[in-house]
């Protein structure tokens, strides 16, 4: 059974000498294996061991690569990677706001990683995963990791003793999810009537009407994606996780590519061609086509 959040006994910094002792620790239980994870629940934990020449570590933030497609001899990627198994669990912590342990080697070249031995640097959320050609130009899967506070637990198991129901199990998960809605985010909601232009549902809440502001091109590194009105559309929470999933894309001529439409337009907002192209290649479910 998979452990997420934790390890009892152990703490943010501590080293162990190799593959082995980290895996008597709890901490990444495969000998080998980068990924510690299924795909049907998730990846409990990480280990960055300089293998993939598109890593990023950014101490609080990491952009890692997802596996599979090297050569087993010469570590070169040398083929496009899939999103089954090890990657696809990674994308499910994303979905289901589970944490991932990550722990740094010393053959990570990173300014965070330790000089000798493997270093647990605590929990990470993944916020998001996408598809892109990688230096070697093959097609790698790559996600963005964040650090959680690590004063708090992320995964602390607590009971509620009810007397009418008995004692209940609750497990808590810190999720961290960004949210903007700046002016121009309410403008393109308000030039849609706040209708989901994907199925054209308007949520009517006791405090108004609801629709979500979902950005085409990502804000933020590494996507550099901007806060204009060209690059936001007004979705329904339900087909907002469906684009940024990668579910559905959109065409140059705004039909779906994925599932059956067309992209509800209005003379008033502009959609940039370019941020939709960006999505198509970055996200779209390859797997699908």
């Amino acid at each position: 059974m998979r452990t997420f959040g934790h390890i009892d006994g152990t703490f943010i910094g501590d080293i162990f000498d190799n593959r082995a002792a980290l895996a008597k620790s709890g901490i990444h239980p495969p000998i080998q294996a980068g990924i510690s994870g299924g795909s049907k629940e998730g990846a409990d934990s990480i280990v960055l061991s300089g293998g993939y020449e598109d890593d990023e570590d950014f101490g609080n933030e990491i952009i890692y690569t997802g596996a599979g497609g090297r050569d087993e001899n010469t570590g070169k990627q040398i083929a496009d990677q899939q999103l089954t198994r090890t990657n696809l669990a990674l994308a499910k912590n994303r979905l289901e706001g589970l944490p991932v342990r990550v722990t740094r080697s010393y053959k990570h070249k990173s300014r965070y990683s330790p000089k000798t031995g493997y270093e647990y640097a605590g929990l990470y959320n993944v916020v998001d995963y996408w598809y892109e050609k990688g230096r070697s130009g093959f097609k790698v899967w790559r996600y963005k990791l964040v650090l959680i506070d690590s004063v708090l637990p992320a995964l602390d198991e607590v009971q509620d003793l009810s007397p009418e129901y008995g004692s209940t199990k609750r497990t808590e998960v810190i999720v961290q999810r960004i949210i903007r809605d700046s002016a121009i985010a309410k403008k393109v909601k308000q030039w849609h009537n706040y209708q989901c232009q994907i199925c054209g549902i308007a949520i009517n809440t006791f405090g108004g009407l609801y629709a979500e502001a979902a950005h085409i091109q990502p804000l933020g590194k590494p996507h550099y994606g901007p806060d204009t009105a060209d690059n936001i559309l007004c979705l329904c929470p339900n087909h907002h996780v469906m684009f940024d999933n990668g579910v559905f894309s959109i065409s140059n001529n705004f039909t779906l590519i994925g599932i059956k439409g067309e992209l509800r337009t209005t003379i008033k907002h502009e959609i940039g061609k370019q941020f939709l192209e960006y999505h198509r290649e970055h996200y779209l479910n390859q797997n699908k086509n």
